[in-house]
């Protein structure tokens, strides 16, 4: 009865969409043969990228061991805040836990928390640790910075 209906509807419209839908109503009503039982539940498979979203230099890599093994063991958390003559600048902060989207990069031992609201900004760099004899600090090769400020503090990427 309502395949009479549809196939009505469907001669009155002379759509080609509309006859592939019938079609394929047809094939899966007569077709399809009763589904299994769903008392088997299966863990969803978690996708993993096979490359990490930043790569850590060496150097990078033993501050982070250095600050990770301290009197209170934290992780760092890369950040974007908008800030700057160009816009972002990179944020790092110390969490307990990773929230609920991080993204969680481990490479030579250390853990690395990138916020997914900076993920697109920061994916594909590489964070180094440059000690100089006047600062030290983390510094971030981007490939997608398209502009930085003078001082090099902010950057744009697109």
């Amino acid at each position: 009865m309502i395949l009479a209906l549809a196939r009505r509807r469907i001669h009155a419209f002379r759509s080609p969409v509309y006859s592939a839908l019938l079609l394929s109503f047809q094939c899966r009503t007569i077709t399809s043969e009763p589904s299994p039982p769903s008392a088997v539940k299966r863990d969803r498979p978690t996708i993993r990228s096979a490359k990490s979203a930043i790569a850590i230099t060496p150097h990078a890599a033993k501050r982070l061991r250095d600050l990770s093994e301290g009197p209170t063991p934290q992780l760092i958390r890369i950040g974007v805040r908008n800030k700057g003559c160009a816009g972002l600048s990179y944020h790092l902060d110390y969490v307990d836990q990773p929230g609920k989207f991080d993204e969680v990069v481990e490479q030579d031992g250390v853990k690395v928390l990138i916020d997914s609201k900076a993920l697109f900004s920061i994916i594909g760099s590489e964070m180094d640790w440059q000690e100089d004899a006047l600062s030290a600090k983390f510094v971030f090769n981007n490939p997608n910075i398209k502009d930085a400020c003078g001082c090099g503090e902010s950057f744009t990427v697109s």
